[in-house]
């Protein structure tokens, strides 16, 4: 059973969506609230042209995010989407140590957490890397645009 769900592309496909709508969804984040919002935190963090860098970035996640759900250049995105992890990581989440999860209390109003580790950003890595050396999968963009050009020099 694991094998032929390996052989037919359906292995990579649950990390390929999950990590895709991560990054869409905090692309979309940073872009729904203005990157003039994010480039604050970038001026913060030392990243130069910070207001340029916020919109790079924004676009990036979304865009990028979106084409790792559907399969599509995942090989050349996953090396700027694994500098955006880092970026986060070492400047903003490697202070607070590995977890992600820091419960400070729970009183009436709900949990309240603390700053998050950088637990998180080492999980996006090795599912960018995982994409970057083993492909897509067959169900992919990529796959198809691969099987087209065999077809077309066949």
């Amino acid at each position: 059973m694991q094998s032929k769900i390996s052989e037919q592309g359906w292995a990579l496909l649950p990390l390929r969506l999950m990590i895709g709508f991560g990054f869409a969804a905090h692309g979309y984040a940073k872009l729904s609230r203005g990157p003039a919002s994010f480039a604050t935190i970038l001026t913060a963090i030392g990243v130069p042209q910070p207001h340029l860098m916020a919109w790079v970035t924004s676009l990036l996640e979304l865009i990028g995010g979106i084409s790792l759900m559907a399969g599509a250049f995942v090989a050349p995105l996953s090396l700027p989407l694994a500098a955006i992890m880092l970026t986060a990581m070492f400047s903003v989440h490697f202070q607070y140590g590995f977890s992600s999860v820091r419960l400070k209390a729970v009183t009436a109003s709900g949990a309240e957490f603390g700053p998050i580790g950088y637990e998180m950003n080492l999980l996006y890595l090795a599912g960018l890397l995982t994409l970057a050396l083993l492909g897509p999968g067959k169900l992919s963009v990529d796959h198809c645009r691969k099987s087209r050009q065999f077809e077309k020099s066949g």
